[in-house]
């Protein structure tokens, strides 16, 4: 997990038919940062370390409205080849000096997520040995081991007889072999399933976090961290006593014994190695901080911003609860509509730092019979599944899904275009009667064509006023 997963065979052909399976379209985009993917690749097989520091990704920024794919290209991304990921809006960012969070909690951010990986990563390699151990933990609970006699300091220094030592000793030899037995039938009680419902009273860790969020938000965020984690090795650990079936002590047992085999140390290492070589960190809304047109109080404040998300873009070192980590081969996308604005009109040095710019389409009427039927994550194919729990047999005919798209196509154009989105609020509305009368329905086989589509959708298409029907 240190590195970044990208093995020889995930050449830039097949990073795209993989992004092929989850996006429609957009193949500039996707050849944009499978490229930028397989760079980073090749800079590891360099055996020049010199020149291996030196080659820097190459940073990308994405244009184009909303709901055309940018977000999901990113996080699709990341997560084919597991590296650590973060989406931020450059919105919630303010000029040092000024109230809002500071540009460096998205490294902290994403150091944070690149722990959560490696940790889980760990943890599942030691369910196994941490199970075994949580099945004597329920079984101490259940057949507690005998209580040992206190050796009687008197009787050592004035002797006994002969015969009270062998009645002393007869019973503690026994103690051990019951003991043991009782453990032995209870472990296959255990196994068996039989005691799963029966109620234990345990002693676990207490893990609450009183102090977190009293920094949420603010320029303080990472000390706040600091002082809770300091605070928090230096205070012993707080248990308590909870009464749980014996299926619940499992779980909250093997949890604690999962965390105490895996060493944080080590995750805290590994965390800031994959942070530094393969963290993704996708920047979004970059065009609402770019200054255009007369500069007024606001431009001052996004001009700000813009310099101080400088810094991190072009490779600086930020300090994390887990240590200091180096952003210079830390992959940023950007992204935004630039419809107000325009690439150029964000600051030079800032646009220096993303040479490849890419153009997104808009979503046409095929894109949209393409988006609900084809993804493996369809929004038919979702809908079919939802309701299926309910013992619905959902199908779409092919004419309806056209329809459907071409609706989609028409509302866009006529509104504000948010691309895709517009299909989850076209779907929500056509089956919302069919997902309130769901449990209720005796025919369970439904067919959604043209007329249904027209009928539930009847207010949309006559009336020019969408607004008041669809978002």
């Amino acid at each position: 997990m240190s590195e970044l997963m990208l093995t020889n065979e995930q050449t830039p052909r097949q990073i795209v038919e993989e992004l092929d399976k989850y996006i429609v379209g957009q193949k500039q985009a996707k050849k944009a940062v499978a490229i930028a993917l397989r760079n980073r690749w090749r800079s590891r097989q360099l055996d020049n370390d010199s020149m291996k520091d030196d080659i820097i990704p190459k940073n990308i920024l994405m244009i184009g409205s909303t709901g055309v794919g940018k977000t999901e290209i990113a996080r699709r991304l990341a997560k084919l080849v597991k590296a650590p990921f973060i989406k931020v809006e450059a919105t919630k960012f303010t000029e040092v000096g000024y109230v809002g969070r500071d540009v460096e909690s998205i490294i902290r951010d994403l150091t944070e997520t690149a722990v959560r990986m490696i940790r889980t990563d760990r943890l599942d390699g030691v369910q196994e040995k941490a199970a075994e151990a949580a099945e004597e933990r329920i079984l101490d609970v259940m057949v507690p081991e005998p209580k040992k006699k206190m050796a009687n300091p008197f009787g050592q220094l004035f002797g006994s007889a002969d015969d009270e030592d062998d009645e002393a000793k007869a019973p503690a030899a026994e103690e051990p072999k019951q003991y043991n037995a009782g453990r032995e039938w209870t472990r296959k009680r255990l196994r068996s399933g039989e005691i799963e419902k029966q109620i234990l009273e345990i002693d676990i860790e207490d893990n609450s976090k009183p102090m977190v969020g009293m920094f949420a938000g603010s320029s303080l965020e990472g000390m706040g961290d600091n002082i809770q984690d300091m605070l928090g090795n230096l205070m012993p650990k707080k248990r308590r006593k909870r009464k749980v079936t014996v299926e619940q002590a499992r779980k909250l047992f093997q949890q604690e014994e999962a965390m105490k085999l895996v060493d944080m140390e080590e995750v805290t290492e590994a965390a800031v190695k994959a942070t530094e070589n393969s963290g993704i960190v996708f920047l979004d809304e970059i065009d609402k901080v770019a200054v255009s047109g007369n500069h007024g109080s606001h431009d001052v404040s996004r001009e700000g911003v813009q310099r101080d998300i400088l810094p991190i873009v072009e490779g600086s070192t930020v300090m994390t609860k887990y240590g200091p980590v180096k952003t210079d081969h830390i992959l940023f996308i950007a992204a935004g509509a630039f419809h107000m604005s325009k690439p150029s009109d964000l600051i030079p040095e800032l646009q220096g730092r993303f040479p490849i710019r890419v153009e997104l389409q808009s979503l046409e009427k095929a894109d949209f019979k393409r988006i609900l039927t084809e993804p493996r994550n369809a929004l038919i194919k979702q809908y079919k599944a939802l309701l299926s729990t309910e013992g619905i047999e959902l199908e779409f005919a092919d004419d309806a899904v056209d329809h459907l798209a071409q609706l989609a196509c028409d509302v866009n154009s006529q509104n504000e275009n948010i691309g895709a989105r517009r299909l989850h609020t076209i779907l929500e509305k056509l089956l919302e009667e069919l997902s309130f009368e769901a449990p209720d329905m005796e025919n369970k086989k439904v067919l959604v064509d043209v007329a249904y589509v027209d009928k539930m959708l009847k207010g949309i298409v006559v009336n020019q006023d969408l607004t008041q029907f669809i978002l």
